[in-house]
């Protein structure tokens, strides 16, 4: 019990540091076949707003742009592009990585075919660190 009542006490001291405080949170939406958009914000409703913003300004409708991922703080992201046997695709966002190597392992990670046979492709498409700048995903 003292573990974790220590454990818990050390979590709210970090949630309220400065740091933290100054970190960014990061949204994704997404209109399927249409648009999409990122933005990173100072809150949820910040990120998510500039985001459907930018899918809407992209070519989304406002009833087809989805909000589909937010993570605080942002630190990396993977945007991971997959497409199973029978030929429906879509995109999944990893977010929270530590580092631009670590979201590129994970992309790899939930690519893995021998996990996943049924997926007839898989790979990192799209790379942002914590500020939302895009980088080009490394040829494999």
């Amino acid at each position: 019990m003292r573990k974790i009542v220590t454990t818990l006490a050390m979590m709210a001291a970090f949630m309220a540091s400065p740091a933290l405080a100054e970190r960014k949170g990061i949204a994704f939406v997404e209109a399927p076949e249409m648009s999409s958009g990122m933005c990173t914000g100072a809150n949820r409703e910040e990120a998510f707003g500039c985001a459907r913003k930018q899918c809407i300004d992209n070519g989304g409708t406002d009833a087809d742009c989805i909000d589909t991922t937010y993570c605080f703080p942002a630190f990396w992201s993977v945007d991971v592009f997959k497409q199973n046997n029978d030929g429906f695709h879509w995109h999944e966002i990893h977010c929270g990585a530590g580092s631009k190597e670590d979201a590129l392992a994970i992309a790899k990670a939930v690519c893995d075919k021998v996990r996943n046979p049924e997926l007839m492709e898989c790979a990192a498409a799209r790379l942002f660190d914590e500020d939302g700048k895009e980088y080009e995903v490394p040829a494999e």
